[in-house]
C-alpha cells in the first residue's frame, strides 16, 4: 500500500515546481547554519564517506550543491584497463544492461522504454544504435555525483529533452512505464575510435540541474527538444577516458548506449551490482569495415 501511494504521489506532485525550488535552495549560500544542519543530516542519514572527498569538512562547502558535487581526492578511483575497456562513468549501482531489441530498452521486470524517445525523437540519431547495447546506472544520494568519460571521445552533439521528473529509484523503475524516456534528460553523443557512444544524463525529482563542462548548466531550460551540434574537425571538444565531463546537481541516472556489435559487457555484470567510478564494465570492439 505504501509503495502504491509513493508511486501515485509521483504522478500528482508538482514535479517541476518542487524540483526547481529544491535546486534554488541547494544553491543558496546565504543560510550557512541551515545548510550545515542539512548537510550533516544528509551525511548521517545516507552514510556519505567524507574521507574520500578533497574537502572532508562539511561546513567548508558554501552551499548544499557544492557539497553534493564535491570532488574526490586524486587517485582514489582507478580507471581499469586500456582504451578499449568501457569503465563506469559514475559511482552507483547497475540498474540494467543488455541489448536493445526492436527500439525497446529494458527498464525493469515488465517495463521498457523507447530508444528513439530516449534520444530525443530523431530517427537518424537513434538509428546509429539500432539493436545495440545499453547500460543503465543509478546514482544513490550517498554517491559521488560527478560524471566521467567511460571511453575517450569527441563531442558531436548535445540534446536537451524536456520531460517529467519522476524519482528514478528501483521502486519507480519497476512501476512507471517508459520512465527514462519520460523524464527530463541531456543526451551527449560522442565519436570514439569504436564508433558513436551516447551518454544520457536523466533528471529526476528534486534534481536541480545537469551541468556539463562544455555548456555549463543545461537543465532546467526550454520546454522543447533542443539539439546543438559541435565541430569535430576544426574546433573539437575532446575528453580522455576518465576525464570529468559533467555532474548532477542532485542525483539521478546515467545510461550508456553503443551501436550493435561494439560493446561486450563483462559476464559478471548484472542488475543491482554496486559500481565504483572507473570499474570495468566490459570492452569495445571496432566494427569491421
Amino acid at each position: 500500500m505504501l509503495d502504491r501511494l509513493f508511486i501515485l504521489g509521483q504522478y500528482v506532485a508538482p514535479q517541476l515546481m518542487v524540483s526547481r525550488l529544491a535546486g534554488k535552495l541547494a544553491d543558496n549560500e546565504k543560510m550557512p547554519a541551515l545548510k550545515n544542519r542539512v548537510v550533516k543530516w544528509f551525511i548521517g542519514h545516507y552514510g556519505v564517506d567524507m574521507s574520500e572527498a578533497v574537502e572532508s569538512d562539511p561546513e567548508a562547502y558554501p552551499s548544499f550543491n557544492a557539497f553534493f558535487t564535491r570532488a574526490l581526492k586524486p587517485g582514489i578511483r582507478e580507471f581499469e584497463g586500456g582504451e578499449s575497456v568501457v569503465t563506469s562513468p559514475v559511482d552507483g549501482a547497475m540498474s540494467q544492461l543488455g541489448q536493445i531489441r526492436s527500439d525497446r530498452v529494458f527498464q525493469a521486470k515488465g517495463q521498457s522504454f523507447s530508444l528513439l524517445e530516449l534520444l530525443g525523437g530523431d530517427r537518424r540519431r537513434a538509428d546509429q544504435f539500432t539493436e545495440g547495447e545499453f547500460a543503465t546506472i543509478y546514482l544513490a544520494p550517498r554517491d559521488y555525483h560527478r560524471i566521467h568519460m567511460p571511453l575517450a571521445g569527441t563531442l558531436r552533439e548535445m540534446v536537451y529533452v524536456p520531460g517529467r521528473l519522476f524519482s528514478v529509484n528501483p521502486m519507480t523503475a519497476a512501476n512507471v512505464p517508459n520512465l527514462f524516456a519520460r523524464n527530463e534528460r541531456v543526451v551527449a553523443i560522442f565519436d570514439t575510435e569504436f564508433g558513436p557512444m551516447a551518454m544520457v544524463m536523466v533528471g529526476a525529482m528534486i534534481v536541480g540541474s545537469v551541468e556539463t563542462r562544455w555548456a555549463g548548466i543545461v537543465a532546467p531550460g526550454k520546454r522543447e527538444v533542443s539539439a546543438t551540434s559541435y565541430d569535430t574537425e576544426t574546433d573539437p571538444i575532446r575528453y580522455k577516458k576518465g576525464e570529468e565531463m559533467g555532474r548532477f546537481r542532485l542525483g539521478s541516472t546515467v545510461i550508456l548506449v553503443f551501436p550493435k556489435d561494439v560493446a561486450k559487457w563483462d559476464p559478471s555484470m548484472d542488475a543491482a551490482r554496486n559500481l565504483r567510478l572507473g570499474e570495468a564494465l566490459g570492452h569495445c570492439e571496432k566494427l569491421s569495415q
